[in-house]
């Protein structure tokens, strides 16, 4: 194994464990604070400060990774999340509500620069990696673009299982010392194994330059606004809230989605032989961007007008049509991680990948808002409506994008 397929794997790895309790903490929080009568729109702000906070962070971000390395950005984001899960065990059943939820929110929003620095640095990783090995062209990049954001998922998937469980069988605050003793390991692990100035470049001066990114990265930013929200939009509060409200049990609803988040990792992995690949790395995808996003579309459409009819079995309808939705979703969100790094040029690749994610986690925080909000207001079908509306913008959004490199995206 070569130096840079080793430093592409132990990347992996390191978020592998990260986000494994990043699934496991929304289960947590959400299903802990439903448990306590906490409503929907409280439930949405809860994981508000999380979304806005991973804004800045990807931002912020992707310029500290360029400048002081992705292996920094990486540790601190791990020390940030062991952190804001030590200041959420601190929690007391004894305090009043309104602090209670200004406490969860504020460790919340600590976890959310976490995550976001995470990810920055280690979607930032593979394109530094796949320029070193200098092996496979955007093929190559297509492939471990797929296999880390597909592997990524499914461990999620995970957490929101092991969310579930954790939090029926340890309770709240144990459940929390478990996870952040794990990410002290994972800490251990990235310190010790990864060379301290990968990624290390010559960083924007100013924030001019930092946000002047090519049209292929902020059509895709457009996109992946509205694609995160559409999705967020009935994920976060109305799917969760929908299963429960029908009789599922903690273990059940946080089994159910890890299963769905399994599954729709596992289509994330396999895109590559999903959509038909160019030699140019662009002619062929961005079509299948445009395709995806239409498709997408209609499986939220289609939701709502069976909830509106009171289908039979409505229950299973929306199980049904969550797994539809989670496919289309998987294949849209690996060919738009995979432009983003086709569009990046090489030596500041963490800023651009950070300035894409910092859309994709305002299309989160604004999802997040809506689904409390739309759910309290009409319910599921609310949820739905919101979501096909947002997809169509996401597909008008790539139509603009473009099926060729400038100039600034292809230098090197």
């Amino acid at each position: 194994m070569n130096t840079a397929t080793r430093n592409y794997a132990i990347v992996t790895a390191a978020y592998w464990g990260f986000t494994l309790t990043d699934g496991a903490l929304r289960m947590l929080v959400l299903l802990h604070f439903y448990q306590l009568g906490y409503s929907p729109f409280t439930l949405a702000f809860l994981f508000l400060l999380y979304e806005a906070a991973g804004v800045l962070a990807n931002l912020i971000g992707g310029w500290l990774a360029t400048r002081y390395g992705i292996t920094r950005m990486l540790t601190v984001g791990l020390s940030t999340q062991i952190t804001g899960f030590l200041l959420l065990s601190l929690l007391q059943p004894g305090w009043a509500a309104a602090m209670s939820v200004a406490w969860v929110v504020v460790a919340q929003g600590i976890c959310g620069v976490a995550k976001d620095l995470t990810k920055t640095a280690s979607k930032s990783a593979i394109k530094v990696t796949q320029a070193q090995a200098k092996a496979g062209g955007n093929s190559q990049l297509f492939k471990w673009v797929a296999w880390f954001t597909g592997s990524k998922n499914a461990m999620k998937g995970v957490g929101f299982f092991l969310g579930g469980v954790l939090l029926q069988t340890l309770g709240f605050r144990l459940s929390l010392w478990c996870m952040a003793a794990l990410l002290a390991v994972v800490l251990a692990g990235v310190l010790w194994s990864l060379p301290t100035m990968m990624g290390k470049s010559k960083a924007s001066k100013s924030a001019r330059e930092l946000f002047a990114k090519n049209a292929g990265i902020n059509g895709l930013a457009a996109a992946r606004v509205v694609l995160f929200g559409a999705r967020d939009v009935w994920f976060v509060v109305g799917v969760p809230v929908f299963l429960y409200a029908q009789g599922w049990t903690f273990t059940m609803v946080g089994g159910f989605l890890a299963a769905w988040t399994i599954g729709y990792g596992l289509v994330q992995a396999m895109a590559p032989g999903i959509v038909r690949r160019s030699a140019d790395g662009l002619s062929a995808e961005v079509p299948a961007a445009r395709l995806w996003s239409a498709l997408l579309a209609l499986v939220p459409m289609g939701l709502a007008l069976a909830v509106w009819l009171e289908a039979p079995h409505l229950e299973w309808v929306v199980v049904g049509g969550l797994a539809l939705f989670g496919f289309a979703f998987a294949v849209n969100s690996s060919v738009h991680s995979y432009l983003v790094l086709a569009y990046a040029g090489s030596e500041k690749a963490a800023e651009d990948v950070g300035f894409y994610y910092a859309a994709n986690a305002l299309g989160r925080f604004f999802g997040t808002l809506m689904s409390g909000l739309l759910y309290q207001w009409g319910g599921l079908l609310y949820a739905l409506l919101g979501s096909a509306l947002m997809l169509v913008l996401c597909w008008l959004a790539t139509l603009a994008l473009p099926t060729h490199k400038t100039p600034a995206a292809a230098t090197p």
